[in-house]
């Protein structure tokens, strides 16, 4: 292609996201792919800009030059004048002066100028065509203060101040008047081009592009490393969100290592890994990296490109990331600070936003492509063996790998296209010690539900989702004995079993079918079925993942098996104990006696404390169910509140008065023995235990104390030194055995760890 004098490089107009990008394609282009160092490259853009519509441009050789909205809109307004002035014949002779009068003399210098400022000169460099246009206009005000020559120029004059307004209207000479007014002379207008033309930068062979603004306006208020990439989270002066920043090191890498990236990817590029290879993905990682560093080490030597090791080991990581990994999103799934991902539908139009753990609901900088999410699409698929079409508009799977679930819609549910959704699991559980450190709950509340789940009661977990009751029933099961056997059964896999088994708990997990987004053909069982499996697995502890549907008949099935002496849990969604027995009675179907068959619901839901923009998890509300009700428990007293959360304290309190007509205190006696007076030294021990916990964790700053492998043996301990005082004594001094234990957890628990971690 040849316009002008210039040989250039081919380009394409492709829309994403709602966009339309101009991309040049400068590999074999003579000039440098940058706007603002070199001219011919600004007038090949200008030019090309004159032709076709484009909401961005993109610059692309090893790597792209990204140039968002706003500045194609600068060189868009540009372009659209120099057709403009074509078209009214700006430089023809009515334009120069008077005809037939001395006037004519001027005219070929008139001329040139023209053609200079209002054709060619525009186009290479519109900064300077106007410095010049007004360097003419005040030479020539000086010329006309002669008369006679005054005559003849009014036409030229009025030209040039039409060129001026013109000029003027467009907002880049609007913008870069108000610098030049400030200079005392006039500088290297590549230094102005570079206050409008900054690019992003990012590797060609990536589609995400990274956004980043002007960090003086920013406050900082976290910075930590992900997977060798770099966060930040800032506070906008005027967003109500926080800003999500990732900077990952293959953005910021010179260009010979782009070179040597983009090579082996065109060459590893081939391989299609088929159903069986991708559900391994996770295994063979290490494999493909280190075929990709035979292939860097090849193509750096071919092309004299020194590395070394560790730069090779750090370029096949960041290659496999882009072919058998997720991309630019692995490195969002690997902070475990997050809980939610999201990209909404159309893809490209707006960055993806992330929800984190501390911060809230964040935008990020990254800008995803409706390309990243096909292919993204087509892992899954053949991950899961599902389909995803306009029959199947949805695509439900667990991303084992990553501990992550993901949900995927598109048209014609989606009817902007394809959207993701990404629920990141905790690898580890929380714990009850972690939910007091971080005010979830209080010592007395966590005391009180490991109580109830030492004398084997029923409890359902509820909540809005994003309130903490998954999280929660996790916490719950590591307060069930070790020797106990525990059937956990989920449609999406959000308990981190695996690492239970690690610890020590004798725990199964059954996997049922997803609610939505399955296949007619589906293999997987369904929930009510596996439940009835369930519970011919023999005496087990039972915890179900959530309640959803049909086999919420079921679950009270087993929680009258329960009720005989077996732990039951479960989350349903819900916002009290009350709208618990509404969606169970009357949305699912379960008989009000039935419902009975539970023995406590407990409700967290989200604060945001006087009307404050944060959101803080809270444990709001234990509630027994009682028997002694008929039709309505809200009506008829079946509702007994044990504790209530007051947000003018940030505090879950104790409702002593209710206690009396607690009725299954009385049953908890029948059962156990327990006098009124030892459940609450007990619930108590329990309620010090964890506080005792949460003290050296702070004083010692060592966070690890609170994790599932080290409350689970100090739990343990706690209920052998009860035990041993059991045998010998046929009854329980509380608190000599908390102070025994407490003894015992900071003299010799505690110190070993802290020996192991020095070690470290």
């Amino acid at each position: 292609m040849k316009i002008g004098n210039f040989e250039v490089g081919e380009y394409a107009v492709k829309e994403s996201g709602g966009k339309r990008h101009l991309i040049f394609d400068c590999r074999n282009c003579v000039y440098s792919s940058s706007l603002t160092d070199d001219k011919a490259c600004r007038y090949h853009v200008i030019n090309i800009l004159s032709q076709v519509e484009a909401d961005l441009v993109v610059l692309a050789e090893v790597y792209e030059r990204v140039f968002n909205k706003r500045q194609t809109k600068l060189l868009k307004e540009i372009s659209e004048l120099i057709p403009k002035f074509e078209l009214e014949n700006i430089w023809g002779v009515k334009n120069l002066g008077t005809e037939g009068s001395e006037c004519e003399k001027f005219f070929g210098l008139r001329h040139d100028l023209l053609v200079k400022v209002s054709h060619e000169l525009i186009g290479y460099d519109p900064i300077l065509a106007y410095i010049s246009l007004l360097s003419e206009i005040k030479t020539e005000k000086e010329k006309m203060q002669n008369e006679a020559y005054a005559a003849c120029s009014k036409e030229y004059m009025n030209i040039l101040l039409y060129l001026q307004t013109a000029f003027e209207e467009t907002t880049l000479i609007t913008e870069a008047k108000k610098i030049l007014v400030k200079l005392e002379q006039m500088p290297d207008t590549k230094q102005l081009y570079y206050s409008f033309f900054e690019a992003q930068v990012k590797p060609s062979f990536i589609g995400s592009r990274l956004m980043f603004e002007k960090e003086e306006s920013l406050e900082l208020l976290d910075e930590y490393a992900v997977k060798k990439s770099s966060v930040q989270i800032f506070k906008h002066p005027n967003k109500l969100e926080k800003l999500y920043f990732l900077n990952p090191p293959e953005y910021t890498l010179p260009p010979e290592k782009y070179f040597v990236l983009s090579k082996t990817k065109e060459i590893v590029a081939t391989y299609r890994p088929g159903r069986t290879s991708l559900s391994a993905i996770a295994k063979s990682r290490k494999y493909f990296e280190r075929v990709y560093e035979s292939t860097i080490v090849d193509i750096s030597k071919q092309n004299s490109i020194d590395l070394s090791k560790e730069e090779v080991k750090e370029l096949s990581e960041i290659v496999a990331r882009y072919t058998v990994g997720y991309g630019i999103l692995e490195i969002l799934l690997g902070d475990r600070n997050l809980t939610d991902i999201y990209l909404d539908s159309p893809i490209g139009q707006r960055p993806l936003y992330v929800v984190h753990s501390d911060y809230g609901q964040c935008q990020t900088n990254i800008l995803y492509t409706e390309d990243e999410a096909e292919s993204m699409v087509s892992k899954l698929r053949a991950m899961s063996g599902r389909p995803f079409d306009e029959a199947h508009p949805v695509l439900d799977f667990d991303l084992q790998d990553l501990e992550t679930r993901t949900a995927v819609i598109g048209k014609p549910l989606a009817p902007d296209g394809t959207a993701f959704a990404f629920r990141l699991h905790k690898m580890t559980p929380w714990t009850l010690a972690q939910f007091i450190d971080n005010k979830f709950i209080t010592p007395l509340g966590a005391g009180l539900l490991s109580f109830f789940i030492d004398t084997q009661s029923t409890m359902l977990v509820t909540g809005s989702r994003g309130s903490g009751k998954t999280s929660l029933l996790g916490a719950l099961v590591l307060e069930i004995l070790q020797n106990t056997r525990i059937i956990c059964q989920e449609d999406t896999l959000e308990i981190p079993v695996s690492y239970m088994k690690e610890i020590g708990f004798n725990i199964q997990r059954l996997k049922t079918r997803a609610p939505i987004g399955t296949a007619k053909n589906e293999t997987e069982v369904s929930p009510q079925d596996a439940l009835r499996t369930a519970l011919r697995l023999g005496d087990s502890a039972l915890v179900l993942g959530e309640v959803r549907s049909v086999e919420a008949r079921v679950l009270y099935e087993a929680m009258r098996v329960g009720a005989a002496g077996n732990i039951v849990l479960g989350t349903i969604h819900g916002d009290s104990a009350y709208s618990v027995w509404d969606r169970v009675v009357n949305d699912l179907d379960v008989p009000s006696t039935s419902f009975k068959a539970t023995d406590v619901v407990v409700v967290a839901r989200p604060i945001r404390f006087g009307g404050s923009l944060e959101r803080h998890r809270r444990l709001v509300q234990i509630t027994e169910i009682k028997k002694e009700w008929i039709t309505d428990p809200l009506h008829e007293g079946g509702l007994l509140d044990l504790m209530l959360f007051d947000a003018s304290k940030d505090k879950l309190e104790l409702m002593e008065d209710n206690l009396k007509e607690s009725s299954l205190f009385d049953k908890i006696n029948k059962t156990s023995g327990l006098s009124m007076t030892a459940m609450w030294d007990s619930i108590r021990m329990n309620s010090n235990s964890k506080s005792f916990m949460v003290e050296l964790k702070n004083k010692l700053e060592f966070p690890e104390l609170l994790e599932a492998e080290n409350t689970v043996p100090a739990t343990n301990k706690l209920m052998l030194l009860k035990q041993e005082q059991l045998e010998e004594n046929g009854s329980v001094d509380y608190s000599d055995v908390l102070g025994k234990w407490k003894f015992w957890y900071k003299n010799e628990f505690v110190k070993r760890l802290l020996a192991r971690r020095k070690k470290k």
